[in-house]
């Protein structure tokens, strides 16, 4: 097993990029400026956990959503709002989070600037009933 190191390619905060980064914008009805970065995954071999960047654009959110399992989120950059349960707590760049499993969740920019994020999940779950890589599946741009 070889390990892996992207290289910070970007300027902070204002353009956050990774060599080897695989990115998509999302288009759903229930999310609004959100962009998704995977920096480590199945093509890295991770067996235990998948890190994502997530940036989320001046008056944006993301799906208000649970998952059967926990995961954790570290701000970088911006302010904002994350829902968890009937809770609502402000956000903003160095806060640390953690959803525990099965909790709705949501985090909405209430700033003037990107809210940016990197978010921790495990490398595989279950989808419908088999147990499948976190990042499979996914087209990128």
């Amino acid at each position: 097993m070889k390990g892996t190191i992207h290289k910070f390619m970007g300027s902070w905060p204002q353009q956050l990029a990774w060599d080897g980064q695989r990115s998509r914008i999302y288009s759903a009805d229930d999310v609004s400026g959100v962009t998704e970065t995977w920096l480590i995954g199945k093509p890295e071999g991770a067996e235990n956990f998948a890190v994502r960047y997530y940036k989320v654009e001046a008056g944006g959110f993301s799906h208000k959503e649970n998952h059967p399992y926990d995961h954790g989120i570290l701000v970088l950059h911006g302010e904002g709002e994350v829902q968890m349960g009937a809770e609502t707590n402000s956000i903003h760049q160095g806060d640390v989070i953690y959803i525990p499993p099965s909790m709705e969740h949501q985090l909405i920019n209430t700033g003037q600037e990107a809210l940016g994020f990197l978010c921790i999940i495990p490398a595989k779950r279950k989808k419908n009933g088999e147990l499948v890589w976190a990042d499979e599946k996914i087209n990128f741009d």
